[in-house]
């Protein structure tokens, strides 16, 4: 198994929003959107209310769409394992403009930090065994030069457990879809 690094997934958060301009982030449901929500909130952030799983498709619906933007999607590795269909699908799309990050944390973090299948599995090579070219663990790499490069990435970032104390994002679902909306065009 990868090495796992001594964050939480507010340190990881924290770390990645260090190479974050004017992205567009869509995160994973409950503490992450929570956690990110206190860290740095932005327009150009779709939080995930519900839909645990869906984070990474409604990523590639954006990536196809808004070519010209890059898109970013912070998910979990339980919410990864929950559509693992949606790998193949991403793959067999290749949107260039797509970066995805998946925090794992082997833990289902917003329900109480249930274990996860995630401790058995190396997610960067179930992403390689779909045909994944670009895969990452994040202590590798540059992040801000993974996001520039015109090729779809995967990204594994081994995390420990923990949920940071974060307030419930105080806007409303379609406060979010709304302001999120207006920045895309």
């Amino acid at each position: 198994m990868n090495k796992t690094s001594d964050k939480k997934r507010k340190d990881a958060l924290e770390e990645i929003m260090k190479s974050i301009d004017d992205e567009i982030l869509i995160v994973n449901i409950g503490f992450p959107s929570r956690e990110l929500y206190d860290i740095k909130d932005r327009d150009e952030t779709f939080y995930m209310i519900g839909s645990m799983g869906m984070v990474s498709s409604i990523g590639l619906g954006l990536a196809l769409t808004k070519k010209d933007k890059k898109i970013i999607i912070i998910d979990g590795d339980g919410s990864f394992l929950m559509n693992l269909s949606s790998i193949v699908t991403i793959f067999s799309q290749n949107p260039k403009n797509l970066t995805w990050i998946v925090l794992n944390n082997q833990s289902y973090g917003s329900t109480g930090n249930q274990e996860t299948y995630a401790k058995n599995l190396n997610l960067i090579n179930i992403a390689k065994g779909v045909g994944f070219k670009n895969t990452y663990e994040f202590e590798d790499i540059d992040l801000k030069e993974i996001i520039n490069k015109e090729e779809l990435s995967f990204i594994n970032y081994n995390i420990k457990p923990g949920n940071a104390k974060a307030s419930i994002i105080p806007l409303s679902p379609i406060e979010i879809k709304e302001r999120f909306m207006a920045k895309l065009d």
